[in-house]
């Protein structure tokens, strides 16, 4: 299923680094950044998340609340955030029901592994509307955090 700009974004319940379910439709009122990456402790995946550590002031600026989200179990997330000083919540979603939702799952990635995330990016309006969708087919690119900026920056 390939998700479009206009549409209402699929809800989700996803466990945190704490353990404590996460909600799509709980954010409501408040704009939402879902980056969805294939693997915690990757080169790529690791500088994607630095990269927005760095910048999470620009993203609380713009009233948005912004989520990583990987197949990896909660326990590893935990380990990742905490070794990388990520400021901002890491979702698990190890039974693969919002890369499924979302259209973004690597049916074999590399070393023939199967239901990884594809690295994928929304931002979602206050009502809960996908404004920005953006999903890569090759896991070495990164966002386009310019285009989330600038969606984030009309949302004003």
């Amino acid at each position: 299923m390939s998700i479009t700009v206009g549409q209402n974004a699929p809800d989700f319940q996803l466990p945190d680094t704490d353990k404590n379910m996460v909600t799509l439709s709980s954010l409501k009122g408040k704009n939402v950044v879902l980056l969805f990456f294939p693997a915690a402790f990757t080169s790529t995946c690791t500088k994607e998340m630095c990269q927005t550590r760095d910048e999470l002031s620009i993203y609380n600026g713009m009233n948005a609340q912004v989520f990583g989200i990987s197949v990896d179990m909660p326990f590893t997330l935990a380990k990742y955030k905490s070794d990388n000083q990520l400021t901002f919540p890491l979702l698990s979603d190890f039974n693969k029901e919002a890369i499924n939702a979302y259209g973004c799952i690597y049916d074999t990635w590399i070393a023939g592994l199967k239901g990884v995330a594809k690295r994928a990016s929304f931002v979602i309006d206050k009502e809960g509307i996908i404004r920005f969708a953006e999903v890569l087919e090759n896991a070495s690119h990164y966002p386009n955090f310019e285009g989330i900026k600038k969606t984030l920056e009309e949302l004003k």
